[in-house]
């Protein structure tokens, strides 16, 4: 059978497979044109390797001017990108220059400890402060660290203390404790904590009415959410702002009242707009939402004319928008806008248009997009290729689903990629539908070879196995060299296939 012949032992695109995993493939990175700025030089450790220290000796050296205020913004920047460690190695650095540091500093130091090394490193650090160092911004820092983890009883127990050193006397504490328990799904205790606010006289400021309000939205009480909105308009220290009213147009939006949410729209852009491009990605994103398309093109023709130049994420938002909406001939036309002014190409906005294309069972505009940025980008396509996958296999085309699988492995570079579990899940019922066991266990030497075979995919192999009425008599061995945990579920399909 064709199918056999494709993944059996013997067949080149399984051997391919199975050994080129380890190959190299070329990353491609962006890096800041700008070489005499810190940050650039600091952004660029990533790729290149070295010290913060180094870098950062270094500028000083070439008699670079280097002042705090610039140190602070660099820090400000690799934290807001997830670079923790860089972030914490500028703050050391400049510890050991005693750098005029100030609480605010602590408070940074506080929280990216706990970002780059773990709640205890936070908590020793926090431990060692001075007396004079602890006060109501540290002790704020670790209960936030606490709450981002959501670890309840630890938040709970700092607060008290707190309460106790008379801290608790602004809204923020009571933001982070919102914040947690909207995250643990809680939100009735979000309600709680508001009335506890009204309680001590603690006024509440934005953001704490937009935590309210999504708890009501959450909980699809739009009763209780206009009437968090009706005690904002209220308050004379807060103004209706675009945040509390993009909120609420999510909200309507998530519960169907597309009326109500467009109202809530319009009186949004009546606020004064944030200066960042995100404004408009929220504006197309939420009359995306409402299935609005006029809206969503009025909306991105006025990001355009607000900045000199759009962004790859700008053109993503669009793309997903339009994609959403089904406007494949805008989509059309907007990606190859894109494409003709890009310096930098972004395989995330040729992931979209492939998907949007396959949904419509446009396979030679798809394969089109992907060839041309295969030519573009050095950079790697393994979510391009998976796409192709899943999309092959629903089609019953496993031969040109393996391409895109020995594509993505010629790719991979220490490590760097495993198939998503849709993936695999897609490949594992071709093989249940087609009773296909050795083409099953083929797969699943590949995915032992890029260091994903896990307990998962056994109970995927064990239901090919079911399906095709075959027994595995050296399961426990093989689960046994593979460190696989027996689940309730495992056991149930193991007695199916392993004889007594």
């Amino acid at each position: 059978m064709k199918v056999r012949r494709l993944i059996s032992s013997g067949s080149w695109v399984v051997r391919k497979l199975c050994t080129t995993a380890t190959e190299t493939a070329t990353e491609a990175v962006s890096v800041a044109p700008r070489r005499d700025r810190l940050y650039s030089r600091l952004s660029e450790l990533r790729v290149k390797g070295g010290t913060v220290a180094q870098t950062l000796n270094d500028y000083v050296m070439e008699r670079k001017h280097l002042s705090k205020d610039e140190l602070t913004r660099c820090i400000k920047d690799l934290r807001k990108y997830g670079r923790y460690q860089h972030a914490l190695d500028v703050i050391d650095w400049m510890w050991r220059r005693n750098l005029n540091l100030s609480w605010k500093d602590y408070v940074m130091r506080i929280d990216l400890l706990a970002k780059a090394k773990g709640i205890d490193a936070a908590e020793n650090y926090f431990s060692g402060l001075h007396p004079d160092a602890k006060n109501q911004f540290t002790y704020g820092a670790l209960l936030n660290c606490y709450c981002y983890e959501l670890m309840t009883e630890k938040a709970l127990a700092q607060f008290e203390e707190m309460d106790k050193l008379q801290y608790v006397n602004n809204c923020l504490p009571f933001n982070n404790l919102m914040s947690m328990y909207m995250k643990l799904g809680q939100y009735d205790k979000v309600h709680a904590l508001v009335d506890e606010m009204k309680k001590r006289n603690i006024s509440p400021v934005a953001y704490t009415y937009t935590v309210w309000m999504q708890s009501y939205g959450c909980l699809n009480d739009i009763g209780g959410v206009e009437r968090v909105l009706e005690e904002m308009a209220k308050d004379s220290e807060v103004n209706s702002n675009w945040t509390a009213y993009s909120n609420l147009a999510a909200i309507y939006i998530k519960a169907g009242q597309y009326e109500k949410a467009e109202l809530s729209l319009k009186k949004l852009e009546k606020c004064p707009k944030p200066l960042e491009r995100e404004a408009y990605h929220f504006l197309i994103s939420l009359y995306t939402g409402t299935s609005n398309l006029a809206e969503v093109k009025r909306v991105w023709d006025a990001l355009k004319g607000a900045f000199s130049s759009v962004t790859n994420m700008s053109y993503l938002v669009m793309l997903r928008a339009l994609a959403k909406l089904n406007d494949l001939d805008g989509l059309k036309e907007c990606f190859k806008e894109w494409e003709s002014i890009c310096s930098n190409y972004d395989p995330r906005l040729a992931v979209t248009v492939i998907h949007a294309y396959l949904t419509q069972d446009m396979i030679e505009e798809a394969k089109w997009v992907f060839e041309k940025a295969l030519k573009r980008s050095n950079g790697h396509f393994f979510k391009l290729r998976e796409t192709f996958m899943v999309y092959f296999l629903k089609k019953q085309q496993l031969d040109l689903a393996l391409e895109h699988m020995e594509g993505a492995v010629s790719e991979v570079k220490d490590n760097n990629w495993q198939p998503a579990l849709e993936t695999v899940t897609a490949f594992f019922d071709y093989f249940t539908k087609e009773k296909d066991v050795d083409g099953a266990e083929e797969f699943c030497r590949v995915l032992k070879n890029l260091n994903c075979l896990n307990s998962d995919t056994y109970c995927l192999l064990l239901k090919t196995y079911i399906a095709a009425d075959k027994v595995v008599p050296d399961i426990y061995q093989r689960l046994e060299e593979d460190d696989i945990e027996l689940s309730k579920e495992f056991q149930e399909l193991i007695k199916k296939v392993c004889p007594t």
